[in-house]
């Protein structure tokens, strides 16, 4: 049907608008199109899938660093994520305080590298426990000395290894850290402008609570973006479950040490002679020589032997195997 419209068409709708016969509200469209603002400062790289995976994955870390700091502060450490969030790194660098502890990572095998933060009262906390104190922060902050840093860097050195099992199911990662910065502007590792996710997680050595900040650039994380999806990472892991960790529960159930014992006989004497038995004194057993030994294992019998000795100590010779406990 052609959408042009006679004179006549025409006329007769102008009078039909004018007597109010027709509304012109009822001609527009409804099926409008919505147009979303975007903002082209700050690209939406990190989606909400990419960050609730960034949760699983450090999640995973948070659990290591409760079990493994303890060993080395000799003080309960609980950790816990708090959220994870996309913004520009100049935001994050803004929001730092001075003094701050930047632990610059080198994320190899992906590119560029990582930043994780620690806040300083956790710092000061960590000096006075590595040192014999009770872990507690100053009551006035003040810049770290030399010492106190290298002190700290061993910690740092423990949480940068302990990112390599949770990456396990993305990227078998060799994290190193380069080196740590109390000052923010010596941590340029990108431009400004670029995006970063933020993981944040809650630490608490003993009394004293803190944050740290897990700075994860896009560019570090374009190499491996379409891994961080919630399905990709329960098919590895489901895969992991069914190769990897049965293999470990065998090779360690294999080195499991049982008790195993051999019984020549058993006999029954009153308690008189066992208090009144001397060396060189025969007990009657209800075996014969000839007869087979029952051995144990644990306490399920589990094989026939002969006597015997080899090297010079006593020993047994397995006959047959009992398939069931008896």
């Amino acid at each position: 049907m052609s959408d042009v419209l006679s004179q006549n068409e025409i006329d007769n709708l102008l009078a039909a608008l004018s007597s109010g016969e027709l509304d012109a509200d009822e001609f527009k469209q409804t099926n409008e199109k919505q147009v979303k603002n975007y903002d082209f400062a700050r690209p939406s790289k990190f989606s909400k899938e990419h960050l609730r995976t960034l949760n699983i994955i450090f999640e995973h870390y948070a659990r290591l660093l409760s079990t493994n700091l303890p060993a080395y502060l000799r003080k309960n450490v609980q950790v816990e994520v708090v959220n994870s969030e996309a913004v520009t790194y100049s935001e994050f660098t803004n929001a730092l305080s001075n003094p701050v502890l930047l632990g610059i990572v080198d994320f190899s095998p992906l590119e560029g590298n990582i930043i994780i933060e620690l806040a300083d009262n956790l710092g000061y906390a960590i000096v006075d426990r590595m040192l014999g104190g009770g872990g507690y922060p100053l009551e006035k902050m003040r810049d770290f000395s030399e010492i106190e840093l290298t002190i700290i860097e061993r910690i740092f050195n423990i949480c940068t290894n302990l990112l390599r099992e949770p990456w396990g199911n993305v990227i078998q990662l060799q994290p190193r850290l380069l080196r740590i910065e109390t000052n923010s502007q010596f941590a340029q590792i990108i431009s400004p402008s670029e995006m970063i996710s933020i993981v944040t997680l809650n630490l608490k050595i003993g009394n004293v609570e803190g944050m740290m900040n897990i700075c994860l650039p896009y560019v570090s994380m374009e190499k491996v973006i379409d891994k961080l999806n919630t399905k990709y990472w329960y098919s590895t892991m489901q895969l992991k479950d069914d190769k990897s960790y049965q293999d470990l529960i065998e090779i360690a159930i294999a080195k499991a040490k049982v008790p195993i014992r051999a019984v020549l006989g058993k006999s029954t004497i009153s308690v008189n002679d066992f208090m009144n038995m001397q060396r060189g004194d025969i007990i009657k057993l209800n075996t014969k020589v000839e007869d087979e030994l029952d051995v144990y294992v644990g306490n399920i019998h589990k094989f026939q032997a002969l006597p015997g000795s080899s090297s010079g100590t006593y020993a047994v010779k397995v006959s047959s195997i009992i398939r069931g406990e008896e």
